[in-house]
């Protein structure tokens, strides 16, 4: 039994580290930008998978692209939140209500309500900066009809924190961080694990 654990953990290292190499290697490309804005948009619609995979390489691998990668990355996860809002209005018993059933959250939803329009703006807010799945809040706000406005000032404020303080961070102490995360690449990835199950709980569970 531990023989096996052993080697299903060395499976998942080699894995992870690989993905990891691929990314930094990726990071390099002349489309990453692209690819970052891609997977932020989608992110803030439909995709579990935050952006973090591609920023954190990215400014990691070109540290005087920091403010213009995360620019990108809070740029595009506006946009998306903007997508994720028509979904909402437009698409909710076609696509809405299975996203928020695949996220476990229709339970919840009609007392979700209540309080929607009295703290919608703190509601986006707090997933903007926190491991809370952003769709959820994007599409929830749609639905409600949140004012658009107030949406989206409260996305910019909310990505643009969350993203350009991790650039800050990576940028001011990139060389360190790059090695930390050389060195405990299996741990981090089993973190990064727990913090995405963990914001799909507080969804399910909240």
């Amino acid at each position: 039994m531990i023989t096996a654990m052993r080697r299903v953990s060395s499976y998942f290292h080699k894995f992870v580290r690989a993905c990891y190499d691929w990314m930094i290697a990726m990071a390099s490309n002349e489309h990453a930008m692209y690819f970052l804005a891609a997977i932020a948009f989608i992110e803030s619609s439909f995709f579990p998978i935050p952006p973090d995979i591609m920023l954190v390489p990215m400014v990691l691998a070109a540290p005087q692209k920091a403010w213009r990668i995360a620019g990108v990355a809070t740029a595009a996860s506006v946009v998306g939140g903007y997508f994720g809002y028509a979904i909402g209005v437009f698409g909710y018993e076609v696509i809405a209500k299975p996203i928020l059933n695949f996220y476990g959250y229709m339970q919840q939803f009609e007392t979700f309500q209540g309080y929607y329009h009295e703290w919608g703006a703190w509601i986006v807010f707090g997933a903007g900066v926190t491991p809370f799945p952003y769709k959820v809040v994007t599409i929830a706000s749609g639905v409600v009809h949140l004012d658009l406005l107030v949406f989206g000032i409260a996305s910019v404020i909310s990505r643009g924190i969350r993203f350009y303080l991790v650039a800050w961070f990576l940028k001011k102490y990139g060389e360190p961080m790059r090695e930390f995360i050389d060195k405990n690449l299996g741990m981090l990835s089993i973190l990064f694990v727990l913090l995405l199950v963990g914001g799909f709980a507080c969804v399910k569970y909240m």
